[in-house]
C-alpha cells in the first residue's frame, strides 16, 4: 500500500495518524520538503531556532503562550478559523510590550505563490489564500507611533527585555499608578525597580519640570531605561544602577516614591523612604505577591501615622479567538498608596 501526502507527513501530517492504526516496523516514510522550509527559504530567513505551531484545527493557546514569551522566529499553520487575519486581530488584541512582523506565505510551490509581509491593520481586511503559512518574526526595536498620546502610552512602544518582554508596568495599571502618584511640577520621584523605565517615562512626560529618578539593579533594565527615555524625549529621567535601599543615599529628598519592585528588601525599602521622603509625601506601591502583601501589611499595622489606600486591581482585556472574542485577563495586582498623617 502506498499513501500520498504532501510535505513530510510526520509534521503535522497523515503519518502521526497511521502510527496510531499500524505498527512501526510496516511504515516506511519518504518526505517531501515541507510548507515550513519553503516559508522560511522564501522569506530568507534561518529558521533552526524557530517556533513551530499548528493553529489548524486546534486552539490559538499555545500561539499566545509563546508569544507571550518573545519567541521568535514562530511558524505557523493556519485553518480557514484560525487564519491569518484571525492571527493579526490576536496580536492587536494581546497589546504585547513588542512587536511582531507579520509574514503570509500562500500557496507555496504552486503558480499562485505569494509571499508578502502585512501590517496587522492591513491583514485583517485581505482574503489570503486557503494553503498559506505565517511566520511571525519579533522587531528589536518598534517603530514610534506617529502620535503618542499624553499619557498611557502602549506597552508596545516601550523596548523590553528580550527574555521577559512581559516584564513591564502593563499600560492599565500605569494610568492608575500615575493618577495615585499625582506627581507635581518641580517635585521629586523616585522610582525604585523600574525595569524598562515606563513608570518614570509616562511621569516625566506629564511633568517635564520635575526630577525623576529610575532606580534598576540589572545592566539591562539601565539600558533600557536610557534607551526608553531616549527615544521617547524625556531627558530629565535619570538611570540609577543599583540595588535599593543602598543606592538611594545620594539621591535627593523625594516628595513621590513608587515601588514596582524591592527584589525582597521591601521592608528596608520602606524604612529608608519613611525617613526621607519629604512633609506631605506620598508612596505607591505596586504588590504582586502574597508574601510582599503580608510584609507591606506587618510593616503598616507598626506606623500609625501612614494613612493606607489599597486597591485590589483585576483587570482582563478583550482578545480575538477565531471569529469569536474572549477576556484574557492580566495578573492581578494589588494597588497601595502610603500617606504620612
Amino acid at each position: 500500500m502506498v499513501v500520498l501526502t504532501s510535505g513530510d507527513p510526520l509534521f503535522f501530517g497523515l503519518g502521526r495518524w497511521l502510527l496510531t492504526v499500524c505498527p512501526a516496523e510496516v511504515l516506511t516514510f519518504h518526505p517531501h520538503i515541507s510548507a515550513i522550509q519553503l516559508a522560511f527559504s522564501r522569506v530568507k530567513l534561518p529558521w533552526q531556532g524557530a517556533t513551530l505551531i499548528s493553529a489548524h484545527g486546534r486552539s490559538v493557546e499555545t500561539l499566545t503562550q509563546a508569544l507571550k514569551q518573545g519567541k521568535s522566529p514562530i511558524a505557523l499553520l493556519t485553518d480557514h478559523t484560525h487564519n491569518p487575519g484571525a492571527i493579526a486581530r490576536l496580536l492587536y488584541d494581546l497589546a504585547l510590550p513588542l512587536t511582531y512582523q507579520l509574514w503570509v506565505c500562500e500557496n507555496l510551490g504552486g503558480d499562485r505563490e505569494r509571499v508578502q509581509s502585512w501590517s496587522l491593520a492591513a491583514a485583517q481586511t485581505e482574503d489570503f489564500a486557503p494553503l498559506n503559512v505565517v511566520i511571525l518574526l519579533r522587531q528589536s526595536a518598534p517603530p514610534l507611533p506617529e502620535h503618542l498620546p499624553p499619557f498611557g502610552i502602549p506597552d508596545h512602544v516601550f523596548l523590553s527585555f528580550p527574555d521577559r518582554p512581559g516584564l513591564i508596568t502593563k499600560r492599565e495599571v500605569r494610568l492608575l499608578v500615575l493618577g495615585e502618584l499625582a506627581f507635581q511640577p518641580g517635585q521629586v520621584l523616585w522610582d525604585i525597580g523600574a525595569g524598562t523605565g515606563s513608570v518614570s517615562i509616562e511621569a516625566a512626560r506629564l511633568c517635564p519640570q520635575g526630577q525623576v529618578y529610575a532606580i534598576e539593579q540589572t545592566a539591562m533594565g539601565v539600558e533600557l531605561i536610557r534607551r526608553n527615555a531616549e527615544r521617547l524625549g524625556t531627558d530629565t529621567v535619570q538611570a540609577i544602577p543599583g540595588k535599593a535601599p543602598a543606592v538611594l543615599a545620594p539621591l535627593p529628598d523625594p516628595d513621590r516614591i513608587f515601588i514596582g519592585g524591592s527584589s525582597g528588601a521591601l521592608t528596608a525599602i520602606l524604612d529608608v523612604c519613611r525617613d526621607r521622603l519629604k512633609p506631605r509625601g506620598q508612596m505607591v506601591l505596586v504588590i504582586a505577591t502574597i508574601e510582599n502583601q503580608a510584609e507591606l501589611s506587618h510593616w503598616v499595622s507598626d506606623h500609625p501615622q501612614w494613612q493606607f489606600q489599597g486597591y485590589q486591581v483585576n483587570l482582563s482585556r478583550a482578545t480575538a479567538v477565531g471569529p469569536l472574542t474572549r477576556w484574557s485577563p492580566l495578573n492581578p495586582v494589588t494597588l497601595i498608596r502610603l500617606t504620612r498623617l
